[in-house]
């Protein structure tokens, strides 16, 4: 067994069970792309057992923290036997569920979700492409499912000198699904939406949308970054509840047409829209920034705003930039609010904390000279989990603030 020897006073971190080991801790060791390795403190005891990474700066992420773990195909089942149950403690309101978390799980670098019928799978990091095929059988007996479809296209793979690799990995069907989610549809494809699909960590705030448009009966809509239209479905479904459909108007923007257009079709499968509806919808194909700052020109409002934009900021390095992109947008959907009007605003960066994004938020109130209550913090669904020794697991944060009114 291969050995990394730590720097004194570098293993404080995974004697706190934290299973990330850079490469400015490691005094010396190395071994295989993958390769489980046994990691001790500079005087020799114990620490972890990890796989790992000759390129990545996260140079071996940690299996197991017992000394008499064994790393092999039986220990890699039970960790996804153990994950699927975890599963079974939440009522997620759902069949597209998020069934691996990565780190979480205590599977670093292994995302899985699963869509009715079908598990699809990121592997981004060397330890879990090493044992790709145990545990893409692990995966199918503890689901009991027989598709899998591998989605290892995201940028991380690169950073451990790992190439993009997409396709069926077990079994073949149709990549276009159809999932269910609180009481509507959407449709989503596997093999050409964002990450694996779909945005499944948004499933209680989309529910959240729904029940404030139930309550407050907003008329006037504008999801931002609407990918393909979840939070406008949302919003349909909570005025519908309401009886307040007629009269509606619901606007949503991204800058990608395909996204647009499985939008329409999601507002179309769950029976709005339509002729006679008496709602009307909107889709813009269009730059976010420049939407918001146009609709203020020409004095619309909004009783409702949804921002959810892309990843601004991926690690620390790049907050100070995310943070003026973030506080641009937020300043300018504040300014198109009505007074008493609800702004739901996120980040999914790992770069920007909860306590960073407030004050972004904050900052923007300023500019645009509008004050508010934060009612409400938001998260991810919990079948995307925070551990308690992996608090990196909080990436998706979100503000619910309500305009003040006159």
């Amino acid at each position: 067994m291969k050995i990394l020897r730590l720097k004194p006073g570098k293993e404080r971190s995974l004697q706190r069970r934290h299973p990330w080991i850079f490469e400015s801790a490691i005094a010396r060791g190395a071994a295989d792309s993958g390769e489980t390795v046994r990691v001790e403190s500079h005087d020799g005891a114990f620490l972890a057992w990890a796989a790992f990474s000759p390129i990545s700066k996260i140079r071996a992420r940690a299996w197991s923290f017992v000394e008499t773990q064994r790393i092999d195909a039986a220990f890699l089942t039970s960790v996804c036997v153990r994950a699927v149950k975890a599963r079974g403690l939440f009522d997620l309101q759902s069949d597209g569920v998020r069934v691996i978390h990565g780190e979480a799980d205590g599977l670093p670098g292994l995302i899985v979700d699963r869509y009715g019928d079908t598990l699809v799978a990121q592997f981004l990091s060397a330890g879990v492409e090493r044992w790709k095929d145990v545990l893409a059988d692990a995966l199918l007996a503890a689901t009991g499912l027989t598709k899998l479809y591998e989605r290892s296209d995201a940028s991380g793979r690169e950073r451990e000198g790992l190439k993009p690799v997409t396709g069926w990995l077990r079994g073949e069907g149709p990549t276009a699904i159809t999932i269910r989610e609180h009481g509507w549809k959407l449709s989503l494809d596997v093999a050409t939406g964002h990450k694996t699909g779909f945005y499944l960590d948004q499933r209680d705030s989309r529910q959240r949308f729904a029940e404030l448009a139930q309550q407050r009966r907003f008329k006037r809509v504008l999801n931002c970054f609407c990918y393909t239209g979840g939070f406008t479905v949302a919003a349909l479904a909570g005025l519908k509840a309401a009886d307040a459909l007629e009269g509606a108007e619901l606007v949503s923007v991204d800058s990608s047409l395909p996204a647009l257009n499985l939008a329409r079709a999601n507002v179309t499968l769950n029976g709005f829209g339509g002729e006679g509806s008496g709602v009307k919808t909107e889709y813009m194909d269009a730059n976010v920034n420049t939407v918001l700052r146009e609709f203020i020109d020409q004095g619309r409002t909004f009783d409702a705003i949804v921002l959810d934009p892309p990843k601004f900021a991926p690690t620390v390095a790049h907050a100070e930039r995310a943070a003026r992109a973030y506080k641009d947008i937020n300043r300018l959907a504040l300014k198109l609010l009505e007074p008493g009007g609800v702004l739901l605003t996120f980040s999914c960066s790992g770069g920007i904390g909860a306590d960073l994004f407030h004050k972004i938020v904050a900052s923007a109130g300023l500019d645009a000279h509008v004050d508010g209550y934060i009612s409400e913090r938001l998260g991810a669904a919990p079948d995307h989990p925070m551990t308690i020794e992996f608090p990196e697991g909080e990436y998706l944060k979100g503000l619910v603030v309500v305009r003040k009114p006159l």
